[in-house]
């Protein structure tokens, strides 16, 4: 059977300012804010040579609008999703669904919805 992996994601936003400051948080990292005409985007940290697919916050008033529980569901790795789902209350989201397992060879998920609507998922083994 084929494999098929994420090659970039892009999440949209309303406010690229609170959003940021959302992400940087809930997974202590820094993106990189960059503006492109009416288009702004801020990029997640990635190295090439890793496993795992690069991607971005993404405004722009015409391609990109958010609802609630629309458009994909994206999982974020981890080594541990509770810990990413306990910063979501305190960062400006809510938790919909706290860690659980899957299925013992899988792992765990948790969903949460972030700053901007969007219903975004986190993965780990333990």
């Amino acid at each position: 059977m084929k494999s098929v992996t994420v090659g970039w994601f892009e999440i949209p936003v309303q406010n690229m300012d609170r959003a940021i400051a959302f992400y940087e948080k809930v997974f202590d990292c820094k993106l990189s804010k960059q503006e492109m005409g009416d288009l702004v985007m801020a990029w997640f940290p990635w190295d090439q040579e890793k496993l795992g697919a690069g991607g971005s916050l993404v405004q722009h008033k015409d391609f990109y609008k958010t609802s609630d529980f629309a458009g994909p569901l994206i999982y974020f790795s981890s080594e541990n999703c509770e810990i990413e789902l306990g910063k979501v209350g305190e960062s400006g989201g809510s938790v919909l669904i706290p860690k659980k397992m899957i299925a013992p060879d899988i792992g765990y998920m948790g969903v949460f919805l972030d700053s901007e609507g969007n219903r975004i998922a986190v993965h780990s083994l333990t």
